[in-house]
């Protein structure tokens, strides 16, 4: 089943191709009326200046219409095309990085230094699984205050 952020997404894409379709046909229609405009303007023996084709500001006003519509398109058409981050392969967890995980699977998240208190590693050997696992994209590291937090991603 789809999130509700794809859901939103294509709607987003699908609104934004059918204000693209609607801007062309719109865009077609005052085409054909400049064109008639001209036309008489022409037949008339009048000054070209006076024609109300080249007096109005229509074209500027679909240019950005269709500017947003492409904005919007792309926006959310981005995600569709740009590939996520390849999933973790199943990693290897030594037996400390194991201890670190199951502590934090069960509590959610650990201050660091309660988890140098509940594993009895040192600080220094501590850090080093952490980053180890920060590096794989097993856990993140939260600064607060004088201390980091530490959450499983």
């Amino acid at each position: 089943m789809a999130s509700v952020e794809g859901n939103a997404r294509y709607w987003l894409i699908g609104g934004a191709v059918v204000l693209v379709v609607v801007l062309a046909l719109v865009k077609g229609d005052i085409d054909e009326r400049d064109a008639f405009l001209c036309k008489a303007v022409h037949e008339n023996d009048m000054d070209m200046e006076t024609c109300p084709a080249h007096n109005s500001n229509t074209s500027w006003l679909l240019v950005i219409a269709f500017g947003v519509a492409f904005v919007l398109l792309a926006i959310a058409a981005y995600p569709v095309f740009v590939p996520k981050d390849k999933p973790k392969k199943d990693l290897k967890l030594s037996k400390e990085e194991k201890v670190v995980v199951d502590l934090l699977q069960e509590s959610g998240s650990l201050y660091q230094s309660d988890l140098v208190k509940q594993t009895e590693y040192s600080k220094v050997k501590l850090t080093r699984i952490l980053d180890k696992l920060e590096h794989n994209g097993v856990v993140e590291r939260k600064r607060r205050g004088m201390t980091n937090i530490v959450v499983l991603k």
